[in-house]
């Protein structure tokens, strides 16, 4: 069977930087295909939500992922701060639904368990197992990082179910042929 070759784009959303990051898999080899940092600053609420919208849609029109991965917003002491974040969030998911992408939502604890073994590793940890999973060449900035772990995240799941269906499959296909004798 060859292997399937799939590509997604992480978002780790942020109300002044938002990370972006595409992954694709080529059999079970992770591939580093792009990131980068939006940072709008604190310029007005809607232009910043403009602009993060239009870079994930150029982004997503340059490298052509067929899904698209979002980490979940956390819960805020600061009500404000989560609604400014929420905002962000729906401008980066409204760009990935307008791009027709199959969306999926990841806490932080599973992203940062999906790429560290742990649901508790910090910042730098998370740096440093994206940059060896992609085999980079230099230590991305930490929305990159997020960003880049959340389509990880997202391929390693999707692996899973795909072997979960392919196992699903092949019982169903034996008990179909056992049935017959």
């Amino acid at each position: 069977m060859p292997s399937e070759t799939f590509r997604t784009i992480g978002i780790d959303p942020g109300s002044r930087v938002t990370g972006i990051g595409v992954v694709e898999t080529r059999g079970q080899s992770l591939h580093y295909i792009h990131s980068e940092c939006v940072r709008v600053g604190a310029g007005p609420l809607g232009a910043r939500l403009v602009a993060i919208h239009e870079r994930i849609q150029a982004v997503i029109g340059r490298f052509q992922p067929t899904s698209g991965a979002i980490e979940k917003v956390f819960v805020s002491a600061n009500p404000q701060s989560a609604l400014v974040l929420g905002q962000a969030r729906g401008s980066a998911l409204l760009a990935l639904a307008q791009s027709e992408l199959e969306i999926s939502e990841y806490s932080a604890l599973e992203i940062k368990r999906a790429i560290t073994g742990t649901g508790r590793a910090g910042k730098e940890q998370v740096q440093h197992m994206v940059r060896v999973l992609l085999g980079m060449d230099r230590k991305p900035a930490q929305d990159e990082a997020d960003a880049l772990a959340c389509a990880i995240c997202h391929l390693h799941h999707a692996e899973s179910r795909l072997r979960q269906t392919v196992a699903g499959v092949s019982v169903q296909a034996g008990d179909a042929g056992g049935a017959r004798r």
